[in-house]
């Protein structure tokens, strides 16, 4: 099920990406879907249900943003990489 949202803009809004309305609008929804899991409000699989693609389509549109799709950091990725190895021991 989907629901339609309407949202008015400006005219010069489609000419900026030089896009026609309904491809203007599939972008705007990829750049949220992108953003929202960029800051951790959706997951990877949300974003990807939102942007409407399959997840591989999603997660090479992220690059286009310059977004990378894990949302660890690395100083976050050696902690847990840490705590592997004194599980390991």
């Amino acid at each position: 099920m989907s629901v339609q949202l309407i949202i008015e803009l400006p005219e010069g809004a489609f000419s900026a990406l030089r896009k026609k309305p309904a491809d203007f609008g599939r972008e705007m929804l990829l750049a949220a879907a992108v953003k929202w899991y960029e800051l951790g409000v959706l997951s990877q699989s949300k974003a990807t249900e939102i942007a409407g693609l399959t997840r591989g389509e999603f997660l090479r549109s992220m690059e286009r943003f310059d977004v990378s799709p894990f949302q660890t950091s690395p100083e976050e990725l050696l902690e847990e990489l840490g705590e592997v190895e004194e599980v390991g021991h």
